[in-house]
């Protein structure tokens, strides 16, 4: 990777968190639309496995930029103090962490859970997130019944009725089940963050010693990736060739819907419209650190300083019109 500044066409890889899916058309369309060109960059996207495998490649200096939940991030730096690597840009401002349940056997808000069978996949980072959300909503954990299952499992076993409800992210396990043939006025969305749980979500994250010599770049890949996600924003049927030219195996019509989802659950938010694109608010950031406080025990006592700069992005961040 070329250093020097952006108007030296520098090439850049990208380490997503998961498969290309419509929320990554973003990141695609900054590519096909010029939007990384004319930042002078050459950008090439790579899919991942989740934020677990995420961070450490650009920890690692592998990738210098890449896709991560913060939650996750945060964690990892605790865990790994001093490791190079730290949030740039909070894409999804609410979290996509949420328990999807049938109408039809009796899950329709979060009291609902008491009594009921939850399918959660332990490595799940919707399940990682329930005892916040169940503390939140004073749900007795112990008057829920936990079925650890398989991310391939899940989605069918609540088709079939295995189970009342799920952990998952909104966008992706709504519409799985849905594909499975539950009608979706039986299929309900309990997105965590408008239940008290006050994480932020996924964010842009970067190798801190390559940003520190690359500053230049890494503001001109910000500045790409928030063309990409307005653009996407304004029509996100015309994206969707883009993210279809690079997975021709999707469903370009379930990826529209996905992204769709993505776009106004978590990013187009009350904040991110008045307060601007990119940015986070400390208050906010500070409760969200005190609740993974809840279930999660620092080994140093938590700075969100270390988790998040908005060195690298515009005063008040992006607009997103």
């Amino acid at each position: 990777m070329a250093a020097g500044t952006a108007s030296a066409q520098t090439e850049l890889s990208f380490a997503l968190d998961w498969r290309f899916e419509g929320p990554s058309a973003p990141y695609f369309v900054a590519i096909d639309s010029g939007h990384f060109a004319a930042e002078g960059l050459e950008v090439e996207i790579a899919a991942g496995d989740g934020s677990l495998d995420a961070i450490p490649k650009v920890a690692t200096g592998a990738f210098p930029v890449g896709f991560a939940d913060i939650n996750s991030l945060i964690k990892f730096l605790d865990q790994n103090p001093g490791a190079p690597v730290i949030a740039v840009m909070m894409v999804y401002d609410k979290p996509p962490f949420a328990v999807i349940g049938r109408i039809s056997q009796g899950v329709e808000s979060p009291a609902d859970l008491e009594g009921k069978i939850l399918g959660a996949p332990p490595p799940d980072g919707a399940w990682a997130q329930f005892p916040i959300f169940a503390a939140e909503n004073d749900l007795d954990m112990s008057a829920i019944t936990v079925e650890p299952v398989g991310f391939p499992t899940r989605e069918p076993m609540l088709a079939e009725g295995a189970v009342d409800a799920v952990t998952g992210f909104s966008f992706t396990s709504y519409l799985n089940v849905a594909r499975l043939g539950v009608p979706e006025d039986d299929i309900t969305t309990i997105l965590m963050a408008d239940h008290g749980v006050q994480l932020y979500g996924n964010a842009i994250i970067a190798n801190t010693e390559f940003a520190a010599e690359n500053p230049e770049v890494i503001e001109a890949f910000l500045r790409a990736v928030a063309a990409g996600w307005v653009e996407t924003i304004a029509d996100p049927a015309a994206s969707i060739p883009s993210l279809i030219e690079r997975n021709p195996a999707a469903d370009a019509e379930l990826e529209q819907r996905r992204l769709e989802l993505a776009i106004g659950a978590n990013v187009v938010t009350d904040f991110t419209t008045t307060e601007g694109f990119g940015i986070i608010d400390d208050e906010r950031m500070a409760t969200a650190l005190e609740q993974i406080a809840l279930t999660y025990e620092f080994q140093t006592e938590p700075d969100a300083s270390l988790y998040f700069t908005d060195a690298y992005l515009p005063e008040g961040g992006f607009s997103l019109e």
